[in-house]
C-alpha cells in the first residue's frame, strides 16, 4: 500500500529552507538596509547549544534578533551558529533548523510560524562541543556598529504564514 505525501511535511521543510536561505544570506553579505531577523526557537530542541544561564531564563522557548550586534553568523544545512551579546558578554548559540519556531523581518513585513519543533523536545546541550550540523560556515558577517539585546524581542507585526493553514482539518 502506498504511502501518504505528507504534503505538511515538504512544506515545512520549504519554509525552513527559506529561512536557512535568508541567514546565509545575510552571512555572506550582511543585512542590506533595514533588515533585520527575529528567530524564535525551542531551547530544549536536540542539537540547541546555549550557554546554562540563558537555559535558565528561557527553559522552553528564546528569541533573538540578528540586526546590529552580532558575529560570526554561520549557516550549515541543518543549523546555524552566531555569537551574540548578552549582558555585555558575548555568547555562541547554535540552533538547529528543525528547532525554530518562528521567524520574521518586520523591516518587509515577513513571517513565518512553524506549528512545532519538527523532533521531540530533549535537553538542550551548553557545553561548545564540535557540531556536524555546521561543516563548513558560507560566511562570516562584518561586526556590526551598534548594540543590540537579543534577549526580548518583540513579535512583529504583520502576517504570519503559518503551517496549519496549509493542514487538512
Amino acid at each position: 500500500m502506498a504511502q501518504d505525501l505528507q504534503y505538511d511535511k515538504m512544506i515545512e521543510r520549504a519554509l525552513r529552507g527559506v529561512v536557512r536561505d535568508a541567514l546565509a544570506q545575510a552571512a555572506r553579505d550582511g543585512l542590506p538596509g533595514d533588515h533585520h531577523f527575529y528567530v524564535s526557537f525551542a531551547t530544549r530542541e536536540p542539537g540547541v547549544q546555549i550557554p546554562t544561564s540563558l537555559l535558565a531564563r528561557f527553559p522552553e522557548q528564546m528569541s533573538i534578533v540578528l540586526q546590529h550586534q552580532f558575529w560570526d553568523l554561520e549557516v550549515g544545512p541543518e543549523a546555524f551558529s552566531v555569537r551574540l551579546s548578552f549582558q555585555h558578554r558575548p555568547e555562541r548559540l547554535v540552533i538547529p533548523f528543525a528547532a525554530i519556531k518562528g521567524f520574521a523581518d518586520p523591516s518587509v513585513n515577513f513571517s513565518l510560524e512553524f506549528a512545532s519543533p519538527v523532533t521531540a523536545p530533549a535537553e538542550a546541550t551548553t557545553e561548545p562541543a564540535e557540531n556536524p550540523a555546521l561543516p563548513t560556515p558560507i560566511a562570516a558577517t562584518p561586526k556590526p556598529e551598534k548594540p543590540e539585546t537579543a534577549e526580548k524581542a518583540e513579535k512583529p507585526a504583520g502576517e504570519v504564514v503559518a503551517l496549519d493553514a496549509f493542514r487538512k482539518r
